[in-house]
């Protein structure tokens, strides 16, 4: 029987394709629409499908929680207040002067129109034009998935925020 003893950077080694692994899976649920495909504009209302797709995209996918949600004084998640808005508990390796200090409250009224945050969550281009800011990821949705996750967002009850 063949024994290997790990080593560190066998270890680091491991969490790059870790990491690659995610992000092709999201680049995956991403894909741009092909040329037979026509846009079409957010829909007015939304079904108890979209929404739960959207529920499915933003809180398991995505992760969307993670950051927009507020932690309790143990650094919990505090799901009492779902994507609520939240101060930002990461910082860079680096040092930068661009780093956000807080998460928006984007539950109930996102920060933007839906036009706005469907074009954001298919090109990670905000409404002014800007790219978004890390840690922010640079998501490629497709529109299906934008809108889905719109429609949750606004299916929430917006509470006071952080």
């Amino acid at each position: 029987m063949l024994s290997r003893r790990f080593k560190a950077e066998d270890f680091g080694s491991f969490a790059r394709l870790i990491i690659i692994v995610g992000l092709a899976t999201l680049s995956v649920s991403g894909r741009t629409r092909t040329s037979n495909q026509t846009p079409h504009p957010p829909r007015p209302g939304s079904s108890e499908s979209q929404i739960a797709r959207g529920k499915y995209l933003a809180e398991g996918v995505a992760m969307c929680g993670m950051c927009h949600t507020p932690r309790t004084d143990s650094g919990e998640i505090d799901s009492g207040r779902p994507l609520d808005g939240a101060a930002v508990w990461l910082m860079p390796a680096h040092p930068t002067g661009n780093w956000p200090l807080k998460a928006p409250r984007i539950a109930g009224i996102p920060p933007a129109s839906d036009d706005d945050m469907v074009r954001l969550l298919m090109t990670g281009v905000w409404a002014d034009g800007n790219r978004l800011r890390p840690p922010m990821p640079q998501f490629r949705m497709s529109r299906e998935d934008a809108e889905s996750v719109v429609a949750y967002l606004r299916s929430l009850r917006p509470g006071p925020g952080d």
